[in-house]
């Protein structure tokens, strides 16, 4: 698929009537285009859009196996199979206390860090998030730290070929229910008969922004493991922009991939694959577990 040369945060409106191209952030959307689209006679639209523009309640889940401390070896591969990064989940319990470090390096020298902190009393409460992305694999630097007690989001982006940062600080309402590094858990937790669930979420982009998570049970499917036939859940993650943006960006082709979750249900749910976008606009990658491979002794 050719990629955009529009970024998510850079959308063109075009018309034949007119001859324009007008390029905007999500954020500035909204007046402009309400005019553009009355000056198209496009009434059904500019109709349909307010129709559709309501707020979305959060579903947190309850807490049904508490999280505890150990260490997972995962793979970054292409859906074609080409491995990209070797992976650590790694995540150390104090009390109801957890720190998570989800870390993915690249064979071209990329990485991709992720530490979240989180409380787990009947429901899971993030504390704090810092995700890193940098390397030729990440097109845009990340560096977002989220304090999800105060709402504060702070982000360093690289501003310069000197590799100069400027950093920014944003103010977000957030819900108790954000779930920026606490998927897993989450979907460890989910029972699939109540799905679909939705969950705030703020949006690793240039400008951080919160969107919504819609997690549903997509479908049955079946692996083996061990040569034995089991079934895994698939859960489908849609991300719900929200506003006059979330209505649009399905129009103009910039609606964000879904994100897929493969979980191994019963008593002891486990995570075995992962597939989405890494960043906006980027390709499909794929998570899987990896054993540990000992040499071949005599």
């Amino acid at each position: 698929m050719p990629k955009s040369t529009y970024s998510r945060s850079e959308v063109a409106f075009s018309s034949s009537c007119a001859c324009v191209e007008i390029r905007l952030s999500p954020i500035e959307w909204a007046t402009p285009l309400i005019r553009i689209l009355y000056r198209l006679g496009c009434v059904s639209l500019f109709v349909a859009v307010f129709l559709h523009v309501k707020p979305l309640a959060a579903d947190p889940v309850p807490i049904a196996r508490t999280q505890g401390t150990f260490h997972g070896f995962l793979v970054l591969k292409t859906p074609d199979g080409m491995t990209l990064a070797s992976g650590d989940l790694v995540q150390v319990a104090h009390g109801d206390r957890v720190t998570s470090r989800l870390t993915f390096k690249f064979r071209d020298g990329s990485i991709d860090d992720e530490i979240a902190i989180y409380s787990q009393r009947k429901v899971f409460r993030l504390i704090s998030d810092h995700h890193i992305q940098r390397g030729p694999s990440f097109p845009k630097p990340l560096d977002m730290f989220i304090d999800a007690r105060s709402g504060q989001v702070t982000s360093r982006n690289v501003v310069s070929h000197n590799k100069d940062q400027k950093t920014t600080q944003d103010h977000l309402d957030l819900d108790p229910d954000i779930c920026n590094g606490l998927l897993l858990p989450i979907l460890l937790n989910l029972n699939p008969a109540h799905s679909p669930i939705r969950l705030p979420m703020v949006a690793p982009t240039s400008k951080p922004r919160l969107v919504h998570l819609v997690i549903a049970s997509d479908s049955e499917d079946s692996i083996s493991i061990g040569g034995i036939r089991r079934k895994a859940t698939n859960y489908d993650i849609k991300i719900e922009l929200g506003g006059i943006s979330g209505v649009v960006a399905p129009l103009i082709g910039k609606q964000p991939a879904d994100v897929h979750f493969w979980i191994l249900g019963g008593d002891a749910p486990a995570f075995l694959r992962e597939e989405g976008q890494f960043y906006e606009d980027g390709p499909i990658w794929r998570v899987d577990l990896v054993s540990p491979v000992f040499p071949v002794t005599k």
